[in-house]
């Protein structure tokens, strides 16, 4: 199977309200996008900008999901937001996708040193997805990701290392807190 990324730009507009609004995503903050607000989204700049770069996912040339680079000007750490298309859901591609988007990362922007993305703590899938494509957890923000209901749960962040992505180790840190 072969993952690869198609840039996004303008003329994607209309492909990507029908993706996104075609789609549920219940573990993002929007679970149910509607169109006019995708549309405002774009409007804004939101998936193609000096900041933002949006991409098409496609496994042997067939559109799978989206993925979103963001913080592309701010420093050499981008974050990521991925969608998969629901029917491509819960068939482990998540692990090979996010694979393929790191070694995107790595090979095309010499100077990140590491890829961070972030999700929801019920969100066991993606988590699970993360440890299997390299990444360590380094944050737990607690009440940090709004919910659809109004509420708050802990946002998890995890981030994979160009060197670690490079020996294909996983670089871990001591979590102990000094005494007080």
């Amino acid at each position: 199977m072969s993952i690869t990324f198609v840039a996004m730009t303008p003329a994607d507009t209309e492909d990507l309200i029908e993706f996104l609004s075609g789609n549920r995503f219940p573990f993002h903050v929007q679970a149910a996008p509607q169109a006019p607000d995708i549309r405002a989204g774009i409007e804004r700049g939101r998936f193609w900008n000096e900041d933002t770069q949006g991409y098409w996912v496609l496994q042997d040339e067939r559109r799978i999901g989206m993925a979103a680079l963001e913080d592309l000007q701010e420093d050499d750490a981008p974050l990521f937001d991925l969608r998969l298309n629901e029917a491509q859901r819960g068939k482990g591609l998540g692990v090979e996708v996010l694979r393929a988007l790191c070694g995107m990362v790595f090979r095309s922007m010499p100077n990140t040193r590491r890829f961070e993305g972030q999700t929801r703590e019920d969100n066991i899938a993606m988590r699970k997805t993360f440890i299997r494509a390299g990444f360590l957890k380094e944050a737990h923000y607690r009440l940090a990701w709004p919910t659809n209901d109004g509420g708050h749960l802990a946002s998890i962040a995890y981030a994979i290392l160009r060197q670690d992505w490079e020996t294909g180790t996983v670089t871990h840190f001591d979590w102990a807190e000094p005494e007080v």
